[in-house]
């Protein structure tokens, strides 16, 4: 009997030892399905994952969104900005090339036979008056510069009016579209000799007046001072005549001129007076 017992441990041993083996085994063997608890438990957790990964993968975006929103309305200001600058830039360079070329062009003045009995003084526009855009403007020159009544004040395209009032630093320069204070210019077109007073401010043109009747003016010809007056120089460019007619009563003729000076952009001027030499040349003649 001992040996018997013996041997039945022995062989529930060796049996144990098969099915330990056998389980070992099938549980490294790669299989293709799961049992029904593996597949229970792998689909609880997954569902359980799903549930909670998924709204945090919703607010994981929506914070994303803001983040990207907030970087592209910074990018867009800094853009905007940047354009905004090179506007200015821009129009800041075109401010000063058109300065540059006004001067360029009132320093070649100083070269004009015209011009060479006269004193000439730069001067630069500071404002106009409140009564009226295209009557009067104010100069940065006045008496501590020597400047006095009724000198002439021209641009690089012609005569643009003369001196009003003189304080001791700035000036008026009544111009030649002033329908309040007429002025009265010696002019000529075409060796043809007239007076240039007064103003169309419909057509915007000066009026060329008291032209012979028989004189040959046509529209086209252009029309310039004479120089018959000490104030103005001769040969300066006035403007361009338009349209000719005659006056009420027959007897001359009035040429509509549209001016050379353009009255809504004078920055720069130059104020003109002649040197003591060539008046007293011109009374010693008389």
């Amino acid at each position: 009997m001992p040996s018997f017992f013996s041997n039945k441990r022995l062989i529930v041993l060796l049996a144990s030892i098969i099915v330990l083996g056998a389980l070992i085994g099938y549980s490294i063997k790669e299989r293709k399905q799961m049992s029904w608890p593996e597949q229970f438990a792998h689909d609880t957790v997954g569902l359980f994952q799903y549930i909670f990964n998924r709204p945090a993968h919703y607010v994981a975006g929506f914070f994303g969104t803001i983040q990207d929103i907030e970087n592209t309305y910074k990018e867009n200001k800094a853009l905007k900005e940047s354009l905004s600058d090179y506007a200015r830039v821009k129009q800041e360079n075109r401010d000063l090339k058109h300065d540059y070329q006004d001067l360029k062009k009132q320093m070649n003045l100083s070269n004009m036979p015209e011009l060479s009995d006269f004193k000439k003084l730069h001067a630069l526009v500071i404002g106009r008056s409140n009564d009226g855009w295209n009557q009067v403007v104010i100069v940065d020159k006045g008496e501590n510069d020597g400047i006095k009544s009724d000198m002439a004040v021209v641009t690089s395209d012609g005569l643009v009016g003369k001196i009003g009032k003189v304080s001791k630093f700035t000036s008026e320069v009544i111009l030649l579209t002033n329908m309040e204070q007429q002025n009265q210019i010696s002019a000529m077109s075409n060796h043809v000799y007239g007076m240039v007073e007064g103003y169309d401010s419909k057509h915007g043109t000066l009026l060329f007046q008291k032209i012979p009747i028989k004189s040959k003016v046509k529209k086209g010809q252009i029309v310039t001072t004479s120089g018959y007056s000490q104030l103005f120089p001769s040969g300066l460019p006035i403007g361009k005549i338009t349209r000719i007619t005659t006056d009420p009563y027959g007897l001359t003729k009035i040429a509509q001129v549209q001016p050379s000076a353009n009255f809504n952009d004078l920055n720069h001027v130059v104020i003109v007076e002649r040197s003591a030499r060539s008046a007293a040349t011109d009374s010693g003649n008389k």
